[in-house]
């Protein structure tokens, strides 16, 4: 990996920047909670205070959740980027989130136990994520206009929508309403006991990413030129798809739907450090994605007392403005 002094610097800042944003993270919110109380509550856990309750059962997953999230949705961004060779592409815009979000809403709606279990969730959300990763694949061996196959994307997203709908209308009233929360999007759904599961699955996937980054760098240079280097390019994509549909399910089984992540955060990565070695890109967007989440959580928490803002409402308000720069960017 040739990484200029630039580069090693920017990551370098990110480094020291990351653990002093998720420390702000764990101590921001109406209650006040010292350091030791923290430590406390990991190595000397005291269920009948309540420093050690906030500590252990909300603010350590939340602030873990939001790392997670952030880098996690990243690098599926920078995936399906790489592989369909557009900077428009992402798991939300692509419908692969939208297909994660439909058989979570199914499974909250069936009141069957074992789907509305931890394991039946994320299991849900994998198998629609994937199963919707599929039916981009093959949309993208049919267009050959990269906008085509985002029109695809969204015309698969008000699909699901619409069949969201026709679940919701044979729902009764607290399925209903356990779904609506869920859809809006949040970081302190997240328990405790559920971070095993949580970061198996992000950790599989991340060392995943880092497997295929030969394979990455030879897509760069197009499909023909990747199959002379040697890539199997069958196999490539099924993995990346594979890899983003973990990524995407975990997130969205336990936070709701997150827009704009994806999309956003790996180009922002691309002008920074100007370089197509996917090994500095998937470093640089697992940091400035944790940091991105983070952020926007630490700015929800602030403005709580006086109204509830979902995670997602704010990442597309920040998103969207960045997404349309980018596109007028590359029109000039």
């Amino acid at each position: 990996m040739n990484i200029s002094k630039r580069q090693n610097a920017l990551l370098l800042a990110l480094l020291i920047c990351l653990p002093i944003i998720a420390l702000i993270h764990l101590f921001v919110g109406q209650i006040d909670i010292s350091f030791t109380d923290y430590f406390d509550s990991i190595f000397n856990f005291d269920d009948r205070n309540a420093s050690h309750l906030i500590s252990r059962e909300l603010r350590i997953p939340r602030m873990t959740m939001a790392v997670i999230a952030g880098a996690g949705l990243s690098i599926a961004g920078l995936l399906m980027q790489t592989l369909f060779n557009n900077p428009l592409a992402g798991p939300y815009v692509l419908g692969i989130n939208s297909g994660a979000s439909l058989f979570v809403a199914l499974t909250i709606m069936t009141g069957i136990p074992f789907f509305t279990s931890d394991l039946g969730i994320v299991t849900n959300a994998l198998i629609g994520a994937f199963l919707f990763g599929l039916i981009i694949l093959f949309f993208s061996t049919m267009v050959r206009m990269q906008i085509s196959l985002l029109l695809i994307g969204l015309m698969l997203g008000s699909f699901t929508s619409a069949l969201v709908s026709l679940a919701q209308t044979a729902s009764d009233a607290q399925e209903l309403k356990i779904f609506t929360m869920w859809a809006l999007g949040s970081l302190q759904k997240v328990e405790l006991h559920q971070l095993p599961l949580i970061l198996a699955c992000f950790g599989a996937s991340i060392l995943g990413a880092f497997l295929v980054v030969k394979p990455l760098n030879a897509l760069v240079l197009g499909d023909k030129e990747a199959r002379l280097l040697g890539t199997n390019i069958k196999r490539v994509r099924l993995v990346i798809i594979l890899i983003t549909a973990i990524i995407t399910g975990v997130v969205t089984a336990f936070c709701g739907p997150i827009a704009f992540v994806g999309l956003a955060v790996p180009n922002l990565v691309r002008i920074l450090f100007k370089t197509q070695s996917h090994a500095i890109l998937i470093i640089a967007s697992i940091l400035i994605g944790a940091m991105f989440i983070l952020l926007c959580d630490i700015a929800i928490q602030l403005i709580e007392p006086h109204f509830i803002m979902p995670i997602n409402a704010l990442t597309s308000i920040i998103g969207a403005p960045f997404v349309i720069l980018l596109v007028l960017r590359r029109l000039k």
